[in-house]
């Protein structure tokens, strides 16, 4: 028997929020910074939203990709693993909320072959 529970059919979906931050394990990294871009999906139910018509019972997409934005932001760490859990967090906050998964994009991830993207993706629910 699994204990992952099912998440809701519904959802909302961010995808190509670009921030730019300066995580990294190199210093050049951290000096420079670069771009990230990251993708977000919240699993909730959103029939009572649509069935009131009501944003109250919802979540503000507007406002969810500015919540996002600003936790890549700050406070610089080495690996978007860390970034992924951060921008996970921020979304769980929202209690309509029940399943998020999370992509973080690092385009100009320093690697010494040619690549078409660099990612990490997570998802988490309420404990």
């Amino acid at each position: 028997m699994s204990s992952i529970q099912p998440r809701p059919a519904d959802s909302i979906i961010l995808t190509g929020l670009r921030v730019r931050a300066n995580h990294g394990v190199f210093d050049f990294e951290r000096a420079d910074g670069q771009d990230f871009v990251v993708d977000v999906t919240a699993w909730l139910d959103l029939s009572v939203a649509a069935a009131g018509d009501d944003l109250a019972s919802t979540v503000h997409y507007g406002e969810l990709a500015e919540e996002v934005v600003a936790a890549v932001e700050r406070d610089p760490v080495d690996l978007i693993e860390t970034v992924a859990e951060r921008v996970a967090a921020t979304v769980l906050a929202h209690e309509p909320v029940d399943v998020v998964e999370v992509t973080v994009h690092k385009p100009q991830a320093p690697i010494s072959v040619p690549f078409g993207d660099v990612a990490v993706r997570i998802m988490r629910g309420r404990a």
